[in-house]
């Protein structure tokens, strides 16, 4: 929602532009790279004094050569240009810093296949708890990767709402609601110590903890946090006390297996819970 508003806004100022006699136009444009599809980068920018505010948009690259250099976790500056069909894309992007040695993971971005596995390693809850994914079989489980200091409303802010209306939902059916389990893994467990997680948490639970035993606010070591990005194929990157992020939403089959993957934010609240229900259903 948050991304077509964004786009919506985005067509909205071409259109105008356009409609005032102008043919195409060039912005100077400076950000980081969070994800890398088969045909464009998403970038997080700074304003564009006059065009647009700070977001994160999907661009398409000119230059065949340079989208096949710049990677997830890249800070770039390009230009933007927009043209009178109020189309737009990047031309002369310049990679002025590379993920390089503070990449913390780097992934190919491909969809994960219905019956994989993944890795059983040791997660810390919002209690302090040592708990494994194992211990959730039986149970059709959703899983999302998070950090607590994400200042971008459209990535781990939006996810943690919809999580959280997904909790309500299920909540509102007994059965239902016993049969599944919703987790979500820090990407930044130096500073996601089981306090923050579960005064994060809270937020998320009308402060009400009884929540915390459907709902597991979780992180874990390091290593075992970038077992966990290879199984899911997630990029992420730190820098400055921000992680740049692609966005994973996982759920997991009764038998403890990936039943379906959904990249992005896109995904809607009544697929994950018709699927959550079908997963839970299955032996």
């Amino acid at each position: 929602m948050h991304r077509r508003l964004s786009l919506l806004a985005l067509i909205v100022v071409v259109a105008t532009l356009a409609a005032c006699g102008s043919s195409q136009k060039h912005y100077a444009l400076r950000g980081r790279v969070l994800a890398k599809s088969t045909d464009e980068i998403t970038v997080s920018h700074e304003e564009i004094p006059g065009f647009m505010p700070a977001m994160t948009m999907p661009y398409q690259v000119k230059d065949p050569a340079v989208f096949e250099k710049v990677q997830p976790g890249d800070s770039i500056t390009a230009n933007l240009i927009v043209n009178e069909k109020n189309v737009y894309w990047l031309d002369h992007l310049i990679v002025t810093a590379s993920a390089g040695p503070e990449s913390v993971s780097a992934t190919t971005a491909e969809d994960l296949e219905p019956g994989a596995q993944i890795p059983d390693v040791a997660l810390i809850d919002q209690d302090g708890k040592t708990i494994h994914l194992s211990e959730f079989k039986g149970k059709a489980v959703l899983i999302t990767f998070i950090y607590t200091r994400c200042p971008f409303p459209t990535f781990c802010p939006l996810i943690s709402n919809e999580f959280a209306s997904v909790e309500r939902e299920l909540k509102n059916t007994p059965g239902d609601y016993k049969r599944t389990h919703l987790v979500s893994i820090s990407l930044d467990p130096s500073y996601d110590t089981p306090p923050v997680m579960r005064k994060y948490g809270l937020a998320y639970l009308h402060d009400d903890p009884a929540g915390f035993a459907h709902w597991s606010f979780v992180s874990t070591s390091p290593a075992d946090l970038g077992k966990l990005a290879a199984a899911f194929n997630l990029t992420y990157f730190k820098k400055d006390n921000q992680i740049t992020h692609s966005l994973r939403t996982v759920l997991l089959a009764t038998d403890g297996t990936v039943a379906k993957m959904w990249a992005g934010n896109e995904w809607r609240k009544q697929e994950v819970l018709i699927s959550m229900r079908l997963a839970a259903s299955t032996p």
